[in-house]
C-alpha cells in the first residue's frame, strides 16, 4: 500500500514549519565544508528575502517586456485560457456513495468549486450541479488565497471530509474538517495548521495524522516522521504516537481500511522513493508485511497484491522485476508463500497500473507505450480468469479514472490520444458494457496532422521510442519548427494524450511536437527506470540526444529549428541538454527545474530524491557532478537561448535553482538567458487557469520566436 508521499514525484508533484509563509521564507541550509562554499549566488536561496525578490521582479519585468507585452502573446495566452476555462471540457468525477464529485475551475470560478451530482444527471448534456464548497467565496470571506488540494471523506456515508487547502499552491496545506450536509466547516472539528500533512479517517471520531508536531518531527526530506492517532475533542498534543520513523526516512503514514469484513490498519514507512516497509497494525502491535522493500504491496479484501521492482525469490520460485503477484492476505501473513502471477513483463510490455472493482481487477498494460486493458477475475479454484477489454484507438492511452471497489463493479475509463479528444466511458463489469458518457470538444483541427511512432538506437545501442505529431503535408527538408518534450525519471511514463493547449499554441502554427520515451521513465517497467539511476543518469540524456539527432537525420528539422522543453526532473534534463548537447538545439524551455545538484539535497524537498540521483555530500559527487548543469557551465561555451521559469511558492523543488542558474549564466555574459517566476502555484506553476495559461504561453511563444 503506497504512501501518499510516494505519489509526490517531481511531477509529470519543503520544511516542516507550522506557518506556510515561514516555511517558504526559510533560507536553505548553510553550506558546510563538504558542500560548495564559493557560490556567489547563495543569496538567491533566501526565497522571499528582499534582495532575492527584487532580483526576481527585475527579471520578470525584462522577460515580460520581451515576450509578454505584445499582441501575439495575448493571442496565444487567450487561446490556451479558452481551452482551460471551456465549459465543454469533461468534468472528471469520482464516486462517493450515491454522488459523483468534481472539482472545477473556469472563468467564473478561478480558484474553483467542489460540487456533486447524480449519475442520471451527469449523463445529461448540461448536468445540474450541487455546489458543496466555493473556494473563491471562501477566499473572499476569509481574506485568503486558498488553493484546493484535495479531499478525503469518511466511508460509507461520506458526510464528513478532511479538506486540504494550500495558502499559495505549494505542498504545505491546512487540513480542516468539513460537513457536507450543512456545507460548512465543522466548528471545533479536526483542524491542522499549514504544514506538509497526511491525514486520514479511522472512524467518525478518530484520524491518523502525520504533520509537523514540532522540532525534530519532520524527516530530512521535509515530510512527516511521526504518525499519530488523534481523538476528536482532544488537543493535538494528546494524540498517541503510532510510529516514529528515522529522520533519514522519506515519510511515515498510516491508513485504515474500512471495507466491511476486512477492516485493517496499516503503517507505511517510506525509506526513499523506491523502498518502503509496510506493517499491519493490530492493537499496539505492528506486524511486518514481509515483501521486498523495493516492491509495492496492496491489501484488498482477502487479497494481497505485490508488484516487484527487482527479481524476488520466495518459496523456491523466482518472480521477475515488473511482475504483479497475488495471494491471500491472511495466508501470506501466516507464512505461506505461494503466489499467482497476474502479469509478467516482456521486452515490449510493462504494467502501467491496476485497479480493483468489487469482484474484478483491471490491468492497464503498456505495449510499446500504447495501452491494452485486461480484466482478471479470481476463481473459486484459486486461478484467475483473464479477458481482454475492448482496446483504445491506435496511438492512444486508456486508463481507469475511478472504480467503486467497496460496493460494485462499476468502472470509469479515460480514453485519449494526441489527436483524439479525451472521452470518459462508464461500464459495469459483467452487466453493462462501457459507453461514452462525456467527450472533450475538439480544440484544434486534428485532420491536418498525423501521429507516428519511431525508434532510435541510443549511444549504447538501446532502442528508444518516441512519438511524433506532425502536419500531414510536412516536408522533410529540415525546416520545421519542432518541439521535443521529455521527462525521464521516477518511473514516470509519458503516454499519448490530447492537449488542446499544445494543439492551438504549437501544432496549429505548423509546428511538430515530439515526445521522447527515454530511460529513467517507466515505459518499459522498473528496469527502464533503473537503467538511468544515479551513476547511469547520463543514459537518459544520451537517449534524448539520440532522438534529437534522429529528427535531424530524418529531415524533420534541423538544430536551429529544434527546441526542447521539460519541467522538474525534466528541467534537469533540459539543463543537461543545455550544457552537454548545446549544438543540438535552437532554444530550450527549462521549467521548475533541478539544476544545482551539489546543493539539491539541502533545498526544499531535495533530500527525498537521493535514491534517484545519489548523495552529493558523499563520494556520489564523483558521478553526480557529471550531470549537474549549474557546475558545468563554461563562460566560453556557446549555448542556445534558454528560458527558465519557476514559482516562488514551489516547496517541492523550489525556485532557487532556476534563479541561480539564470543569474550565473547572465554574469558569464551568456546572451539570451531569460527568467520568469510566478509568485503562486507551487510545483504546478499556476494557482488558477489564468496563471497556468500565462506560463504555458510564455514557453510556447519563447520557443516559437527563437526557432524561426
Amino acid at each position: 500500500m503506497k504512501s501518499v508521499w510516494l505519489m509526490l514525484a517531481l511531477g509529470v508533484t519543503l520544511t516542516g514549519m507550522n506557518n506556510a509563509n515561514a516555511q517558504n521564507d526559510k533560507p536553505a541550509k548553510t553550506p558546510t565544508d563538504t558542500q560548495v562554499t564559493d557560490d556567489p549566488y547563495l543569496w538567491l536561496e533566501d526565497i522571499r528575502g528582499t534582495r532575492s525578490m527584487d532580483w526576481v521582479k527585475q527579471e520578470n519585468a525584462v522577460t515580460t517586456k520581451q515576450f509578454v507585452d505584445n499582441a501575439e502573446f495575448v493571442k496565444t495566452r487567450d487561446s490556451i485560457l479558452e481551452v482551460l476555462d471551456s465549459d465543454a471540457r469533461i468534468p472528471e468525477v469520482g464516486r462517493m456513495g450515491d454522488y459523483l464529485y468534481n472539482f472545477w475551475r473556469d472563468k467564473a470560478h478561478p480558484r474553483g468549486i467542489w460540487r456533486r451530482t447524480t449519475l442520471a444527471e451527469y449523463r445529461k448534456a448540461e448536468p445540474q450541479w450541487d455546489v458543496v464548497l466555493d473556494i473563491d467565496a471562501l477566499n473572499k470571506a476569509e481574506n485568503k488565497r486558498w488553493v484546493f488540494k484535495g479531499v478525503q471523506c469518511l466511508k460509507p456515508n461520506y458526510d464528513r471530509c478532511l479538506i486540504s487547502l494550500s495558502p499559495d499552491g505549494g505542498d504545505a496545506v491546512t487540513v480542516r474538517e468539513f460537513d457536507i450536509p450543512s456545507k460548512s466547516f465543522v466548528k471545533g472539528g479536526f483542524e491542522l495548521p499549514v504544514a506538509k500533512t497526511d491525514a486520514s479517517w479511522i472512524d467518525d471520531n478518530t484520524i491518523y495524522v502525520g504533520t509537523d508536531f514540532g522540532p525534530g518531527t519532520m524527516t530530512e526530506s521535509s515530510y512527516p516522521r511521526i504518525v499519530k492517532e488523534w481523538k476528536r475533542g482532544t488537543p493535538l498534543t494528546a494524540a498517541a504516537t503510532v510510529y516514529a520513523g528515522k529522520s533519514t526516512d522519506l515519510a511515515v503514514s498510516a491508513s485504515h481500511d474500512r471495507t466491511p469484513g476486512y477492516e485493517r490498519d496499516f503503517v507505511s514507512v517510506a525509506k526513499d522513493f523506491f523502498h518502503s516497509e509496510m506493517y499491519q497494525r493490530i492493537g499496539d502491535k505492528l506486524i511486518r508485511v514481509n515483501v521486498p522493500t523495493d516492491a509495492s504491496a496492496d491489501a484488498h479484501r482477502e487479497w494481497l497484491l505485490v508488484q516487484t521492482r527487482s527479481p524476488w525469490t520466495i518459496g523456491g520460485t523466482t518472480y521477475p522485476s515488473g511482475a504483479l503477484l497475488a495471494t491471500k492476505f491472511n495466508d501470506f501473513m501466516a507464512g505461506k508463500s505461494h503466489f499467482t502471477v497476474l502479469f509478467k513483463p516482456d521486452a515490449h510490455t510493462s504494467l502501467a497500473s491496476y485497479d480493483w472493482t468489487q469482484h474484478h481487477l483491471i490491468l492497464d498494460v503498456l505495449d510499446d507505450v500504447k495501452s491494452r486493458v485486461e480484466v482478471l477475475t479470481p476463481q473459486s479454484a484459486g486461478d484467475w480468469k483473464r479477458e481482454a477489454m475492448p482496446g483504445a484507438p491506435a496511438m492512444s492511452t486508456i486508463s481507469v479514472v475511478d472504480t467503486d471497489p467497496d460496493h460494485s463493479d462499476e468502472y470509469w475509463l479515460g480514453v485519449t490520444g494526441f489527436l483524439t479528444p479525451s472521452s470518459l466511458q462508464r461500464g459495469v463489469l459483467g452487466s453493462v458494457p462501457a459507453e461514452t458518457i462525456k467527450q472533450d470538444p475538439t480544440f484544434f483541427d486534428a485532420s491536418k496532422f498525423v501521429v507516428s511512432q519511431h525508434f532510435v538506437s541510443s549511444k549504447d545501442g538501446t532502442r528508444v521510442p518516441y512519438f511524433e505529431i506532425a502536419p500531414k503535408d510536412m516536408k522533410l527538408d529540415g525546416s520545421n519548427r519542432t518541439l521535443l518534450y521529455g521527462y525521464g525519471g521516477f518511473e514516470v511514463s509519458l503516454q499519448p494524450h490530447y492537449s488542446g493547449s499544445i494543439g492551438r499554441a504549437w501544432l496549429d502554427r505548423g509546428g511538430v511536437y515530439v515526445v521522447a520515451n527515454i530511460r529513467g521513465g517507466g515505459e518499459y517497467g522498473p528496469q527502464w527506470h533503473q537503467a538511468a539511476l544515479k551513476a547511469n543518469r547520463p543514459r537518459a540524456y544520451e537517449d534524448f540526444a539520440a532522438v534529437a539527432e534522429d529528427l535531424v537525420k530524418r529531415g524533420v528539422t534541423s538544430a536551429k529549428h529544434l527546441g526542447a522543453e521539460g519541467g522538474s526532473n525534466g528541467g534537469l534534463l533540459m539543463g543537461n541538454m543545455l550544457t552537454m548537447y548545446p549544438q543540438l538545439f535552437g532554444a530550450i524551455a527549462c521549467e521548475v527545474p533541478l539544476l544545482d545538484m551539489k546543493r539539491y539535497t539541502h533545498l526544499s524537498a531535495g533530500a527525498s530524491w537521493m535514491a534517484e540521483y545519489g548523495d552529493p555530500d558523499t563520494a556520489d559527487w564523483n558521478f553526480i557532478k557529471t550531470f549537474s548543469p549549474y557546475q558545468n557551465l563554461h563562460k566560453d561555451a556557446h549555448y542556445p537561448p534558454v528560458l527558465f521559469y519557476t514559482t516562488t511558492s514551489d516547496d517541492r523543488v523550489g525556485p532557487v535553482q532556476a534563479r541561480k542558474m539564470a543569474a550565473k549564466m547572465q554574469a558569464m555574459g551568456i546572451p539570451n538567458v531569460w527568467f520568469y517566476e510566478n509568485l503562486e502555484g507551487g510545483h504546478g506553476a499556476g494557482a488558477d487557469n489564468k496563471q497556468a495559461a500565462l506560463m504555458h504561453a510564455l514557453a510556447y511563444d519563447f520557443l516559437w520566436d527563437q526557432l524561426k
